[in-house]
């Protein structure tokens, strides 16, 4: 082995864990391969020379890349290589990049780039883990400053037992898909779906994530020592002291106006004032030079003065900028019936947030396609979640979802995934959600759990029981800190954690939190999920005064779903030669059809007569022969010793020659002709499926077919 190349490894969870540096991508400032079991990533550090200038924000970005060779795949569309990252790799580059970040010097402002990059993925260990340990020792091991390392694991609640890095086929079974990262001495960021799972049996998979991080972190201090390079000199951005004091002095008394006034945009409008004033006085004091290199330091003390004088508010007089105590949660309405011609519409206001949400149920081929790393598969039920500029009072440019609308919009739909009904047969949609903000101050991911719920129940989804969520923070000074019930947007700003919790009356059913500080502790968990409960109970009942369960019926104007099983066998009769006897059935009806390779046939149609006419066509052409019963039939074939009668679609039976009549027949000719319409009974089915019919003792058993006049018929004879 080449001895630039430094590699462990270690038994985790079951599986071997392997860690490399030195063979591959050695010109990135810091590089480090990480397989487990089949799956491998290969993650780069990687960091500008140079400090970016004018920003007030650390300039750090992660990619995740899903190469398809890694699961023996060829992209798919035209061009036959990878595009842009899929959903799933979005939001795998977030849950990275939330628990590094907070890791960084502050005022630190080089471009960080973090590539994780999948090489190898064995479908059963999943590669996003993976790649914030490669990330975190690809930092530790770089000239990068980075206060790590930290570590990841997944967790698993199968039979009541904890799973450390479950496999795919046990995720399958969980009730609990908790991702944790974390620092030796404490968590920092959490990302769970869960089926309505109680608090204490997160709090308990956290203590047990927490142990196998530590465990983790061991490794790769290991691997540190032996691997890492000295830190480079990098120039941090600092606020010099005296503008910070000339800054807080000048605007203290209108901060504390601001911070006294309960209305959005009224503060907002005043801090906008006090800066426009704070700006003019260093303009006229300070040099146009040195104006223009110190502007971006003033705004930023002017932020953390702000950020300074509500953090005290909260602490000395235990009430917040709008008014409420610590546990208050702000006033809420819920209303239905928004959208006259949507299949169900709701709108939640919560303070000064305000999402809409709006439910459609489609058929089977409304279904979501996902063809990623893992095998292709549907989804039933998806949630997009739109955050347009004027939400926030901004004037924009209107594009596709972003990183933040993804991450949003996923935690809305884990939230309500548990009470999404899943019995196919009783409930056959397609169930797509939009929630528009329509305004913002302050968790409008939650908000779009409450007004989704609301539409389900509205468009008479059968949901198991409705769901509500909460945005709790978090403020700490020094040894003491307080949580804060329903934060807005200023106290997510400037405070030091958002936790989101969702969930029913029973359980949990998702929950996220970030932090901006390094980590929190057990006893800051346990207080901010007390709170979450009390907070969740109070909205669930806000939603069940607006409506208590779902409606009995879906919507008038959606499409109403028969499902039907037929036999595989009988599909391609449903469907005929090229499609003719199917595309006839939906032209003649009107409805929809969608037909599984299980035999699964649904029929869609917003007129009910509709789909019982086209269920009737499609029970009736595959419809099995029945012994004893009676069919109407035509004559397809006369033959000297009987005749062959189609009495079902495409389903032929003989009539012997000796069944034709109740007495002997000498002339098969004689009784029927191609094309007429008998009445025929079922007296046999052979083994082969060859089919045996009788005539006999049946009234009126043959319709002659009407045979054309002679040209002359009705001429005089002469």
């Amino acid at each position: 082995m080449d001895s630039n190349i430094i590699r462990i490894e270690t038994e985790f969870a079951g599986r071997k864990l392997l860690l490399e540096t030195g063979r591959m991508a050695k010109q990135a400032n810091g590089s480090v391969l990480v397989q487990y079991g089949g799956t491998v990533v290969l993650v780069t550090a990687t960091a500008s020379k140079d400090k970016r200038e004018g920003i007030d924000f650390f300039p750090l970005m992660v990619d995740f890349i899903e190469k398809m060779y890694a699961a023996g795949k060829i992209p798919g569309g035209f061009f036959k290589r990878e595009a842009r990252p899929s959903t799933n790799a979005t939001l795998a580059a977030r849950l990275i990049d939330r628990p590094l970040r907070p890791l960084f010097p502050e005022g630190f402002r080089n471009d960080v780039h973090i590539v994780v990059t999948v090489l190898s993925y064995d479908k059963k260990n999943s590669p996003e883990m993976l790649g914030m340990i490669g990330a975190s020792a690809a930092l530790s091991i770089s000239d990068i400053p980075f206060h790590g390392p930290i570590a990841g694991v997944t967790i698993g609640l199968v039979d009541d037992e904890y799973i450390i890095n479950p496999t795919e086929e046990q995720f399958e079974k969980s009730k609990l898909d908790l991702a944790v990262a974390g620092k030796e001495q404490a968590i920092m960021m959490v990302e769970a779906g869960a089926q309505e799972v109680s608090e204490k049996q997160i709090l308990n998979a956290l203590d047990k994530a927490h142990q196998a991080i530590r465990e983790l972190i061991s490794f790769q201090t290991e691997f540190i020592k032996k691997a890492a390079k000295p830190k480079g000199e990098y120039e941090i951005d600092s606020i010099d002291e005296n503008i910070a004091e000339e800054v807080e002095k000048a605007a203290y008394q209108k901060i504390q106006e601001a911070l006294n006034i309960a209305d959005k945009l009224e503060r907002n409008n005043l801090l906008d004032s006090i800066k426009d004033e704070i700006i003019e006085i260093f303009e006229t004091k300070l040099s146009e030079d040195a104006f223009i290199e110190q502007k971006g330091h003033i705004l930023q003390a002017l932020d953390n003065a702000v950020k300074k004088q509500m953090r005290r508010k909260i602490f000395e007089t235990e009430t917040r900028v709008d008014g409420r105590g610590l546990d208050d949660i702000r006033e809420i309405t819920c209303e239905i019936d928004i959208l006259p011609f949507t299949h169900g519409s709701a709108l939640f206001t919560r303070g000064e947030t305000q999402s809409l949400g709006v439910v459609t149920l489609g058929t089977s081929s409304d279904e979501k396609v996902i063809d990623e790393l893992d095998e292709e598969y549907k989804k039933k039920f998806f949630l997009h979640y739109n955050f347009p500029p004027f939400s926030v009072g901004e004037a924009g440019f209107m594009r596709g979802p972003g990183r933040r609308e993804l991450g949003h919009g996923n935690l809305a739909e884990r939230s309500l995934f548990p009470i999404i009904p899943k019995d196919d047969e009783k409930f056959p949609y397609t169930i797509r959600i939009v929630s528009e903000i329509l305004e913002s101050n302050g968790s409008s991911s939650m908000a779009t759990v409450c007004s989704g719920t609301l539409s389900l129940m509205a468009a008479g989804v059968p949901v198991t029981r409705p769901v509500a969520g909460v945005a709790n923070g978090l403020i700490i000074e020094d040894d003491k800190f307080v949580i804060l019930t329903d934060i807005m947007g200023m106290e997510d700003h400037f405070g030091d954690m958002d936790f989101k919790v969702a969930g029913t009356e029973k359980g949990i059913t998702a929950l996220q939190m970030d932090i901006k500080v390094e980590g929190i502790t057990q006893e800051i968990m346990e207080t901010a999920l007390e709170k979450a409960i009390a907070a969740r109970h109070f909205i669930l009942g806000k939603i069940k005064e607006t409506i208590a369960e779902p409606r009995p019926d879906i919507s008038p104007i959606a499409p109403h779903i028969e499902v039907i099983k037929v036999k595989t066998d009988r599909i391609g009769d449903i469907i005929g030669p090229q499609g003719k006897m199917i595309k006839s059935i939906i032209e003649e009806t009107g409805v929809a059809i969608d037909i599984d390779d299980d035999g699964t046939v649904r029929i869609a149609s917003t007129d009910n007569d509709s789909i019982q006419k086209a269920k009737e066509k499609i029970l009736s052409i595959v419809e099995e022969p029945e012994i004893g019963k009676i069919y109407t039939g035509t004559v397809k074939n006369v033959r000297d010793f009987g005749c062959f009668v189609e009495f079902l679609p495409r389903q032929e039976g003989l009539v012997h020659i000796s069944n034709l009549e109740d007495k002997r027949t000498n002339n098969v000719s004689d009784v029927v002709s191609f094309g007429d319409k008998v009445k025929v009974k079922v007296i046999g089915i052979d083994r082969d499926g060859k089919v045996q019919l009788s005539m006999k003792n049946i009234d009126g058993a043959v319709e002659k077919k009407p045979r054309p006049k002679h040209p002359n018929h009705n001429k005089d004879k002469h």
